[in-house]
């Protein structure tokens, strides 16, 4: 697919993944230039992981171009799980910068180097965590907006490198105030262990998304609002999952409605039920909604007034988590 005929939300993705990675170029010249002039062990681990941020983004950028490609007879779900498997390098790409940043600070520890010039890395440090933080809140909004799982990923490591600047800001900061310079080391180690979690975060929630692991959050509200939404003729929803493909998000269930309804009537019920759901998810939905007759059992949770109920009505079964995810009918255990 080109460019040209990507839509307004693929090409929104694909610029800001591209702004990142022309900044993420801009600040490692700034961070190496910022280790060159004081032999910081701790800004040459932050320089280290920008070079990941290029990797990661270079990547990053290459899955939005392959995940905004349309359906075809090889993937008739689209491309969209690339995004996972971008954050899942990502996510270990990220690991193994905070896993090689404290086994330095470890060998320093054995080997010192010695420092200088730490008013300038101070500047040039706030300069690139000021630029890292502002970067990765763009990326982690429009990412959200999108539901972008790349742009997300991209959006938190960014974050997460300011965070882990302001550490390092304060351990440079004491080394200037104490003359301590294994403090330095020791700022190293943390900002890698911190490094490594982050990392092991986004690769868990990749690897989550190419399970097709549950979103629990996005159930728990779909569940509630088809509950406060329901109809008469809806007399249960049940064996309701999501699956994302990237920014796309299928939703299928089962609906049981009267047996005796003609084919147009089953239609335009669910139909509503789709509707209802896409009040939650208005953009990139894709839903499957199976139609299930009613049962004799339906009769006692069912509030129609028909003409061949075989038990009385005797209580609305309100729509919870528990039931709705369930693949059964409800019922009424008596």
């Amino acid at each position: 697919m080109s460019i040209a005929q990507q839509t307004p939300n693929h090409k929104e993705k694909l610029s800001v993944q591209a702004l990142i990675l022309s900044v993420g170029f801009l600040l490692l010249g700034l961070k190496f230039y910022a280790f060159y002039r004081t032999h910081s062990n701790a800004v040459l681990t932050d320089a280290l992981e920008s070079i990941i941020n290029i990797v990661a983004g270079g990547f990053g950028l290459y899955s939005l171009f392959i995940a905004a490609k349309p359906h075809d007879e090889d993937h008739p779900y689209g491309h969209g799980k690339i995004e996972f498997i971008s954050a899942s390098i990502e996510g270990v790409l990220i690991a193994l910068a905070g896993i090689t940043m404290v086994i330095k600070a470890i060998y320093n520890f054995f080997f010192p180097v010695h420092i200088a010039s730490l008013d300038l890395a101070l500047v040039l440090i706030v300069v690139t965590g000021i630029v890292n933080y502002a970067m990765g809140h763009i990326a982690v909004r429009k990412g959200a907006q999108n539901s972008s799982l790349t742009l997300i990923a991209s959006g938190e490591h960014l974050k997460s490198d300011a965070y882990s600047t302001v550490g390092l800001l304060i351990g440079l900061g004491l080394i200037i105030l104490t003359n301590f310079y294994w403090l330095d080391n020791v700022v190293a180690i943390l900002m890698g262990c911190y490094i490594v979690f982050s990392g092991y975060s986004i690769l868990k929630k990749s690897v989550g998304g190419i399970m097709d692991a549950a979103d629990f959050v996005l159930l728990k509200r779909v569940v509630e609002h088809i509950n406060e939404c329901r109809r008469e003729n809806w007399i249960d929803i049940h064996n309701l999952r999501i699956i994302k493909f990237g920014e796309k998000i299928h939703i299928d269930c089962h609906t049981t409605i009267p047996w005796y309804f003609n084919a147009l009537e089953v239609h335009d019920e669910l139909k509503k039920v789709e509707e209802t759901i896409s009040d939650i998810i208005p953009n990139n939905l894709e839903t499957f909604i199976h139609a299930d007759p009613c049962l004799p059992a339906s009769c006692k949770v069912c509030s129609i007034n028909c003409p061949v109920r075989v038990h009385s009505f005797e209580e609305e079964i309100i729509w919870t988590m528990e039931n709705v995810l369930k693949n059964a009918k409800h019922g009424i255990d008596k």
